[in-house]
């Protein structure tokens, strides 16, 4: 079989390229230039686009032997990705642009890329299972629970899945991974892993968007309307936010406060107590399904967030919208993020928060 494996420059990537190697199939290796300029974006142990990540997926290329190509996706990736981002805190949205960069760009322009050159999959170093079933190809939670990534790669469908290898889930821990990379001679064993966003290359996320949308003074505002504070733009903050509001007028109690929501149309932060932020009801939009829709009220898992709990639920599928009501409470939930959901640790599919509430 003819594979492409995508190489991040970082341990997983190189020891999933490896092991397909040893497997036997026709390997090549592919680094993604996702910036026209790379000192743009992060360097050293905390991105995964440098200039240097590229460098190092070269030299695990060299090691293993296989043909290796830089393919320049920074168009795509600024508009599907980058772009994105700002206009979704432009709506007072919460993106992830690492899961928005799985759907648009790694496996989709990608794996587009990849079957015009005649490859018959991707293989990539995200921590996930992939199961055969009745001639459907499913998706289920790593063996590692810590480092499983199902919930980024919840956005796949079906055609995508198909075409994807995920050689390190089924039973790979992270410290065997790298104990196979020095073994097989890949320098990188000792790398350290990825954090953060790639293209904010000061890890300053508001700073990032007053540049590209700049500064507006808007009010704080509380549950009854009072104004409590001032900013200087409400693609500032994010549902949930504790840190960095400064704000003018204490809460009556001394507690805490927190942003409860955003409206850019007016350019107003409401904030309140910790207890306000619970969220019983999800509403979700633009719903992938991981094999086939399912529709209708069904049990299920929903997690939210990249590393979150697995929190109960009913779900209620349709063709261009899913409800999730869940079993208890949970906080901090913000339209812009995505709710995927589960059936055990089978993932069933996901959609973009639209709504959310009590």
């Amino acid at each position: 079989m003819r594979v492409l494996a995508a190489m991040s420059g970082g341990v997983d990537s190189a020891v999933a390229a490896a092991r397909m190697v040893e497997l036997g199939h026709d390997v090549t290796g592919v680094h993604l230039a996702l910036s026209k300029n790379p000192q743009t974006y992060r360097s050293g142990a905390r991105g995964c686009c440098s200039l240097e990540d590229s460098h190092d997926a070269r030299r695990a290329a060299d090691v293993l032997g296989i043909p290796f190509y830089v393919w320049d996706f920074s168009d795509r990736f600024a508009a599907d990705v980058v772009d994105d981002f700002v206009a979704e805190y432009a709506a007072g949205r919460t993106p992830n642009p690492c899961l928005r960069c799985n759907e648009k760009i790694k496996f989709a322009a990608v794996l587009d890329r990849g079957i015009a050159l005649g490859f018959d999959a991707i293989a990539t170093g995200h921590y996930a299972v992939l199961r055969e079933v009745d001639g459907r190809t499913q998706l289920w939670r790593s063996a590692e629970q810590a480092k499983d990534q199902s919930y980024v790669l919840g956005v796949l469908n079906q055609a995508q899945l198909s075409r994807c290898l995920f050689p390190l889930g089924p039973d790979t821990a992270k410290a065997d991974v790298r104990a196979e990379a020095s073994a097989r001679g890949l320098y990188l064993a000792k790398k350290p892993d990825s954090h953060d966003i790639c293209f904010i290359p000061s890890g300053d996320t508001a700073g990032f968007l007053a540049k590209h949308l700049g500064s507006s003074a808007g009010d704080f505002v509380d549950e009854q309307g009072v104004v409590v504070g001032s900013h200087a733009g409400s693609h500032a903050f994010t549902v949930g936010q504790r840190r960095g509001l400064h704000l003018g007028v204490p809460a009556d109690d001394g507690r805490p406060r927190y942003v409860l929501g955003i409206e850019p149309t007016t350019n107003t932060v409401t904030v309140g107590p910790h207890e306000a932020l619970a969220v019983r009801r999800i509403d979700g939009i633009r719903p992938t399904w991981a094999e086939a829709e399912v529709l209708g009220s069904w049990r299920g898992l929903v997690q939210v967030r990249a590393h979150g709990a697995a929190l109960p639920a009913w779900i209620e599928g349709r063709t261009e919208s899913i409800t999730v009501l869940l079993d208890d409470a949970t906080h901090g939930i913000a339209p812009g993020q995505a709710v995927v959901c589960y059936d055990g640790d089978r993932v069933v599919g996901s959609a973009t928060i639209a709504a959310t509430a009590r």
